[in-house]
């Protein structure tokens, strides 16, 4: 049997559960004929987006009482969207720097069939989910003092850290874009996303077209440190114009 994707096999594993009841670890590793490590992986994200309950040895289908609240659905998809065209530009053996953020962590599952990744993050949620891949990148921590504003290590630590390294991308997320300035963000700790500008060779900015406007006090990064826009099919010409005059690139997700 072919090795098969990811979003397949989990897919299929949903499935047989809904339909036995209960699996166990050891039958889907023989069923897909890949090891009990990825099948542990797979049943911990399906437990995460709500799809079944992980048992010991195995998992079990959710009671029919359980009601999956789908908050804010259509924003996730949107972000989704802005990650399959932001992975389009990883390629394989680049080091990347991710950002914290829900945006930029929607990217993670777009990146399982990218192979010799090393991955530099600040936050718990997205290093979290790098470990879960199956082409398991290799990992990086910023460390630095936690923010709960941001969920994110901040500080001088951290900026060291990243000094210390060279990059390929860094993948940002903004609460805001302003046409004439830049990114702009809520949270007033912006050193760190700097320096991860001033080591990553291209930034990505991933962000809705919404966010265009907002008026938000806190520069983030200026355009002149900005090499490409992700964003979505909503953006408006005459906005999309103002933006590539800063020699920034911009690609929507359609």
């Amino acid at each position: 049997m072919l090795k098969r994707n990811t979003q397949v096999r989990r897919h299929e594993i949903v499935q047989l559960v809904n339909q036995d009841g209960e699996v166990s670890v050891e039958s889907l590793s023989r069923r897909f004929q890949t090891s009990e490590v990825t099948i542990r992986k797979d049943l911990t994200s399906l437990e995460k987006n709500g799809q079944l309950l992980r048992r010991y040895g195995g998992a079990v289908a959710l009671p029919q009482e359980v009601v999956i609240d789908e908050v804010n659905s259509d924003v996730s998809v949107q972000k989704e969207l802005l990650a399959v065209e932001a992975a389009k530009l990883i390629k394989d053996h680049h080091r990347i720097v991710i950002d914290s953020g829900s945006t930029t962590a929607a990217l993670i599952q777009q990146m399982n069939n990218k192979q010799g990744l090393v991955v530099m993050t600040n936050t718990l949620h997205i290093a979290n989910a790098l470990h879960e891949l199956e082409n398991e990148p290799t990992l990086l921590m910023t460390g630095g003092t936690w923010d709960p504003h941001s969920e994110s290590f901040q500080g001088q630590v951290a900026e060291s850290v990243l000094r210390s390294y060279d990059f390929d991308q860094l993948f940002i997320g903004c609460d805001g874009i302003d046409l004439s300035r830049g990114t702009t963000t809520f949270n007033e700790l912006t050193g760190l996303s700097k320096v991860m500008a001033e080591v990553s060779r291209e930034v990505v900015v991933m962000a809705e077209s919404e966010k265009i406007g907002r008026k938000i006090p806190n520069l983030e990064l200026g355009w002149d440190k900005i090499s490409v826009l992700v964003t979505d099919n909503d953006l408006s010409k005459a906005d999309e114009q103002l933006i590539m005059a800063h020699q920034v690139k911009v690609i929507r997700a359609k």
